[in-house]
């Protein structure tokens, strides 16, 4: 499970803008990617096991499930972990808003630009130099509260990847971020020269493309980077059988050669499954945690919903909405550059839109503009996965017995194992929660049954 609580953000700031868009949300993100979707739930069962649930007992009590229960000693877990995750993920905003303004005060940027235009007159290669510099010296102070998140992790369990392979995926995502800065950042300054009062609209358009670049090269080209993945066919046919008359009833059908086997379990415990990409890179993953520890009628019910999302539009909404996202905050870093250079530029030796420094201005801004819209994203967010959860348990029924019940143990298996906060305060949902509350997600999956009272369901007639 992909717990985003704590987020890289010295990345390129138009990468950030594009997560500010959310366009992929839809498309890539996977189902059990919520790191911060629980509510209160029942009083924890004082005696039960310390551990874990194993994969029989998960496989044999999901017709029991009705609420969301944890032992006492997760209990205890989840609410450390989770609590542990808000805190990491307010201080890790804030440490670097404050660290690029301190690079700005300080004249850190300025003496990077001048370095860089000190040994070459070409913007290319000036590029090369200026922008490995400033994002080293971002990441140097972020490291080592991702250091502390990924021991936490390691600590509770959630975690079982050893520090040099961490360490091994922390260095290919700082080398495949560098590479995507310099040619993103190139393109930005060019177009600023050509156009210094409209660049945020002519940047506009080659951003909504690269945009769409990412999400379709991602699952070919960055996901295999990071992890293992087989043809699912090879170890669990009758699963890519079921999938695939899933997928055929859906309206999305995907052939078994798109169909892959994580191998997660080499560095986490936690469980997921989703459909990602578009086009020709359009698939469905399945962590082989999730096999170990759920049915495969769970599975499908967690493929369901993923599916949910192409089927009602979210993948097309999401990409439009994203394009008018990254439109407006262009212009809001647009009108903020220049708010701010009034101001300081002066003080941060920065000679105008066009200097290299400029870039850590447009990363402080687009802080500033990515912490106050996380509100408005996650709950357009939340609205769509509950929409995917109904659809999700439209689509299975007749083809998984007892369908309510098997979607109402997947997340309680969910919660069980990726320590899902049991009492996360209102705030926190409001603010961080990018899927509705687990525990309301699991009563709605074991009440929802149109067909038992006559009544037509939602999406599929």
């Amino acid at each position: 499970m992909g717990r985003r609580i704590f987020r890289h953000h010295s990345c390129l700031f138009l990468f950030s803008c594009l997560c500010f868009a959310a366009v992929s949300r839809c498309a890539t993100e996977p189902y059990f990617d919520a790191p911060l979707n629980t509510t209160p739930v029942r009083a924890p069962q004082v005696g039960s096991s310390s551990q874990a649930p194993s994969a029989e007992s998960n496989k044999s009590e999901q017709a029991t499930t009705e609420e969301y229960t944890l032992s006492h000693d997760r209990y205890e877990k989840a609410v450390a972990y989770s609590r542990a995750g808000y805190t990491l993920y307010f201080v890790s905003y804030g440490l670097s808003g404050i660290v690029l303004l301190l690079i700005l005060r300080l004249g850190v940027a300025a003496k990077f630009r001048d370095i860089a235009e000190n040994l070459s007159d070409k913007r290319w290669m000036q590029a090369f130099v200026f922008i490995p510099l400033l994002f080293a010296t971002i990441d140097l102070f972020n490291f080592p509260l991702r250091a502390y998140w990924h021991a936490l992790s390691r600590h509770y369990e959630q975690s079982i990847q050893g520090w040099g392979s961490w360490l091994w995926d922390w260095a290919k995502g700082e080398l495949l971020g560098a590479a995507f800065a310099i040619v993103i950042v190139l393109i930005l300054f060019a177009v600023m020269r050509r156009s210094p009062r409209r660049w945020w609209l002519y940047f506009w358009f080659p951003a909504v493309l690269i945009l769409l670049g990412v999400i379709v090269l991602t699952p070919l080209v960055i996901d295999p980077l990071f992890n293992k993945f087989e043809p699912l066919n090879k170890e669990h046919p009758e699963l890519v059988a079921s999938i695939e008359k899933l997928s055929t009833r859906a309206g999305v059908p995907i052939s078994p050669d798109r169909m892959f086997l994580m191998a997660a379990s080499r560095k986490t415990n936690a469980i997921n499954a989703y459909v990602t990409g578009l086009g020709a890179s359009k698939r469905v993953v399945i962590w082989d945690t999730t096999l170990k520890n759920t049915t495969n009628d769970e599975a499908l019910f967690i493929v369901g919903h993923e599916l949910g999302h192409y089927v009602l539009g979210h993948v097309g909404r999401g990409f439009l909405m994203g394009a008018v996202g990254l439109f407006l905050a262009l212009y809001l870093l647009f009108r903020g550059l220049h708010w701010v250079l009034d101001r300081w530029a002066k003080d941060w030796k920065i000679y105008g839109q066009e200097d290299w420094a400029c870039v850590a201005v447009l990363l402080l801004l687009l802080q500033v503009l990515l912490f106050f819209s996380s509100p408005v994203i996650n709950a357009v967010s939340r609205m769509e996965e509950h929409a995917a959860d109904v659809y999700g348990l439209e689509v299975i029924h007749g083809q998984v017995p007892n369908s309510e019940k098997v979607a109402a143990h997947a997340f309680q298996v969910l919660g069980e194992l990726d320590l899902a906060d049991p009492n996360p305060p209102a705030f926190i949902t409001f603010w961080l929660y990018s899927h509705p509350p687990l525990a309301e997600r699991l009563v709605f999956a074991h009440s929802y049954d149109p067909w038992a009272k006559g009544e037509s369901p939602k999406y599929v007639k």
